[in-house]
């Protein structure tokens, strides 16, 4: 069984930057696909960002391209979700999700992913 593990989030203002951290434990996070998604107040979860299980391949969600960065440290078993030039818009529930493939196909649905953590959240003042 793998339990997937975010934290990270926090209170910052507009403008400023938070680094989300996402970590497997049980096995390593090596061949895993990983994604951020987030849930808003009221709203239905969406995808943010996707890094393969190499880490060579991402990709994200028009929202917070250019302002977040995903990556992967697979010595350290972390992938982690900087994000920069924070909006108000951002604030919400961001959630780690992985799946065990090898594809670099960006998966960005829910029900393609089937570890999940318990979220962490980020709110962002104005």
């Amino acid at each position: 069984q793998v339990e997937v593990v975010e934290s990270g989030g926090g209170l910052v203002q507009a403008g400023g930057s938070l680094r989300l951290s996402c970590t497997a434990s049980g096995r390593s996070f090596s061949r895993f696909a990983t994604a951020w998604f987030r849930q808003a107040p009221g709203e239905e979860r969406e995808f943010v960002a996707h890094i393969s299980w190499s880490g060579a391949s991402t990709h994200y969600a028009d929202s917070v391209k250019g302002r977040f960065t995903i990556s992967r440290d697979i010595a350290k078993n972390m992938v982690y979700l900087q994000m920069n030039n924070l909006k108000p818009e951002d604030t919400a529930v961001y959630y780690c999700a992985a799946r065990l493939t090898y594809t670099v196909v960006a998966g960005t649905e829910e029900y393609e992913y089937d570890y999940w953590g318990q979220g962490t959240r980020v709110t962002v003042s104005s």
